[in-house]
């Protein structure tokens, strides 16, 4: 049985996720997690893990396979743990939590995907933007059911601007507060610290969405070597081929059944375009300037590096002494 290494040291409960549905999760040697701030390459990930665990490409969904154990909204936490039980392939679990508020166990693997933030927050609009009236109703309920016994439960979360500019402004201002308000998301910038800070681990694996649009191929290699899986050359080259994102979005409908819920557009919305710089010609040179002064206070210059311009750019993050 896998050994706990680190505990969980943060409670992490917002409008979208509750940390303490880890709680009741029974380990097993070789499970994997897939951690991720939002809109980072976390369903590419998914895919790629997928692929290598079956050595198969075909496409299988997603969400119902590989849950995203922190999220309140989708199933109930006795739903998800029963998910996981009944499952005798090698398992993998979706997180958007934290570092510090996941349970680090020796004998399982934690892959981090990253992305330059201005991205992320580009591609988060389009996320949020496409939530359908079903899928807020969902969350809502699901944050009266958490909230219901707290003192003074948070209000709704505000409707998501639609115009991108608006939408990274409101980003950035939550990212500016002196201090994180209860029950809202972590800021990109504080987030991708927790993982930082812990690059080191031999069961931690950073992976970068640069690194995949530039060498796909080769990230898988680097998974696979990683997950302890014996891929054969050919079988990497088919995996990557599935991996490309127009075949993932081409199986769109296969992969993620139940997106058509919750976005509007479906599958095809949310597997959107899968391009970074989207920011560029959309924010000032002033509110590039935000994002610059947050990043030099909250990075060190080597995270920072590796968070723009990734693995191939800036070098391994286990290398990097700060």
């Amino acid at each position: 049985m896998p050994t706990i290494q680190r505990a969980a040291t943060r409670e992490y409960r917002t409008v979208l996720m509750d940390s303490h549905r880890w709680d009741g999760f029974a380990p097993r040697p070789g499970d994997v997690v897939v951690a991720t701030y939002p809109k980072c390459g976390t369903t590419w990930t998914q895919r790629i893990v997928d692929m290598l665990i079956h050595q198969c490409t075909a496409p299988r969904p997603i969400m119902e396979t590989y849950p995203w154990l922190d999220a309140t909204f989708f199933n109930t936490v006795e739903d998800d743990l029963a998910t996981l039980e009944a499952q005798g392939h090698r398992r993998a679990i979706k997180s958007h939590l934290p570092f510090d508020a996941l349970p680090v166990y020796d004998a399982m693997k934690y892959i981090h995907v990253a992305r330059d933030g201005r991205d992320a927050c580009m591609s988060y609009h389009n996320h949020m933007t496409a939530f359908t009236d079903a899928a807020r109703m969902r969350v809502g309920m699901a944050a009266m059911s958490l909230f219901a016994s707290f003192p003074e439960p948070p209000p709704p979360p505000p409707e998501p601007a639609e115009d991108p500019r608006d939408f990274y402004l409101d980003w950035i201002e939550q990212a500016e507060a002196e201090a994180r308000p209860a029950f809202v998301d972590m800021s990109f910038f504080d987030f991708e610290m927790t993982y930082w800070r812990e690059r080191k681990r031999s069961n931690l694996l950073m992976v970068h969405y640069n690194d995949l649009k530039a060498d796909l191929a080769g990230e898988i290699g680097r998974i696979s070597a990683f997950l302890e899986i014996d891929t054969p050359p050919a079988k990497l080259a088919e995996i990557a081929e599935a991996a490309r994102f127009d075949s993932m979005k081409a199986q769109g409908e296969t992969l993620l059944p139940t997106v058509e819920v919750m976005f509007s557009g479906g599958s095809q919305r949310f597997l959107n375009k899968g391009v970074n710089g989207r920011w560029q010609g959309v924010l000032t040179d002033a509110d590039l300037a935000r994002f610059d002064k947050l990043a030099h206070a909250k990075f060190t210059p080597a995270a920072r590096a590796w968070l723009e311009g990734g693995r191939l750019a800036a070098g391994d993050p286990t290398s990097a002494a700060d």
